[in-house]
């Protein structure tokens, strides 16, 4: 579900007194990027007016973005890559004013890498509704204040149209490839079937073809975490200081969603039952090391991240099926003709590899017929943003492939 940072990727097992020092003080209202911030690497466009699926309104929309790379005069080469829950458009870069972490894809994106920097323009926008520079809940509405509670609902199909818009805004008719993971690939999954005219090849990496009755019920308690935080007041929680805001709700939420991105054998071999100090957890009020990492993590994103953003992500998630009023999921698929990798990790057990089958076994076009290419890792469906070299393999492949 989320393009992690390096730092998230690979954690230590046991927090250190510096990374907890990191996190003294109080945190802000929300992680999101506001106008007036550091803009770092990003570049904004406009697409106007934009109606939702489901009648909302949203009178101006902006969506941020970065590039890597130069288009060419053609305008061909462009490849786009839509992140995943919690990521943004900062593929490569360090940490710095206006980005709060490293990028997310420096082993894949750059110069002689698999998404080669030399031969195309890669291309990243934030997703409609998130919070690193697009228009989303922490974003001003006309009234001048923060849309807050009052943003609408958002689908998948909403996202993937407001980035139709993006593109047209760009100039970009046609994108050689189009890249997602996790909640990336559904975005990815759905643009192959909605603007099958608008790309040449398709990968869809550890997501699924619908989100399905366990993962609706994993969100909704998370959903619920947020939902029920005293200071996260329906989402009007902006005009609190810092420190009030619902951040007990939005970092509990992430630790039960790093429970779900690393398999539990991963988990166990790396803190078995270690304690965090040689306090006891047993009695003594010491905690195990697997409790501190979460708590760290989790504390850590709340100064990263809005809280409303993630609720209306993961809301936008569960609406997620190819299949909705196209005659079910099969006949959706039958019309992805085009090349397509479809990654699935064994391992997974967020959106596990039966979905990705499904997905291979119905799309005419799949590199590997009736399965999905699978990427066999003790990293659970965080797999695909630590195994670079195997990932970045495949997306070579399928990069070669003629476009038909």
């Amino acid at each position: 579900m989320d393009w992690q940072t390096p730092e998230d990727s690979f954690p230590t097992d046991f927090i250190t007194d510096a990374q907890l020092r990191a996190l003294m003080g109080r945190p802000p209202i929300s992680g999101a990027w506001r106008d007036g911030d550091p803009v770092g690497a990003r570049q904004f466009v406009s697409i106007g007016a934009f109606a939702t699926e489901f009648g909302g309104e949203l009178p101006a929309v902006r969506i941020a973005y970065e590039t890597f790379g130069e288009l060419n005069e053609a305008r061909d080469n462009a490849i786009l890559v839509f992140h995943a829950l919690t990521g943004d458009s900062h593929l490569v870069g360090s940490a710095g004013p206006g980005h709060p972490t490293d990028g997310w894809w420096t082993e894949i994106v750059g110069p002689g890498r698999p998404l080669d920097t030399d031969r195309f323009c890669i291309i990243a926008p934030n997703v409609l509704g998130g919070c690193q520079g697009s228009t989303g809940p922490a974003s001003l509405s006309p009234e001048g204040q923060e849309w807050g509670g009052r943003f609408p609902y958002l689908t998948v199909r909403d996202q993937v149209a407001a980035t139709a818009r993006f593109a047209d805004e760009l100039g970009i008719d046609r994108f050689h490839t189009v890249i997602g993971g996790s909640m990336g690939g559904m975005h990815a999954l759905e643009w192959g079937i909605t603007h099958r005219d608008r790309v040449d090849r398709l990968a869809v990496i550890a997501a699924p073809p619908v989100t399905t009755a366990d993962q609706i019920g994993l969100n909704l308690v998370q959903l619920e975490a947020i939902r029920s935080d005293p200071s996260f007041r329906e989402g009007n929680y902006y005009d609190a200081p810092d420190g009030i805001g619902p951040h007990h709700g939005l970092a509990t939420a992430r630790r039960l969603a790093l429970l779900n991105y690393r398999s539990n054998t991963e988990l166990d071999e790396r803190f078995g039952r270690s304690w965090q100090s040689a306090v006891s957890p047993l009695g003594g009020g010491g905690r195990f090391a697997v409790e501190s990492y979460l708590d760290f993590h989790g504390n850590k994103f709340t100064r990263r991240f809005d809280a409303g953003s993630y609720v209306t992500l993961v809301q936008a998630m569960n609406s997620h099926d190819v299949g909705r009023g196209r005659g079910g999921v099969r006949a959706a698929l039958s019309t992805l003709d085009l090349p397509t990798l479809i990654i699935g990790i064994p391992s997974d057990r967020l959106f596990t590899i039966e979905g990705q089958d499904e997905i291979a076994r119905h799309t005419p076009g799949s590199l590997d017929g009736d399965q999905a290419t699978r990427i066999d890792s003790p990293f659970g469906h965080d797999a695909f943003l630590i195994e670079f070299e195997r990932v970045g393999a495949q997306l070579t492949r399928l990069i070669e492939t003629a476009a038909r």
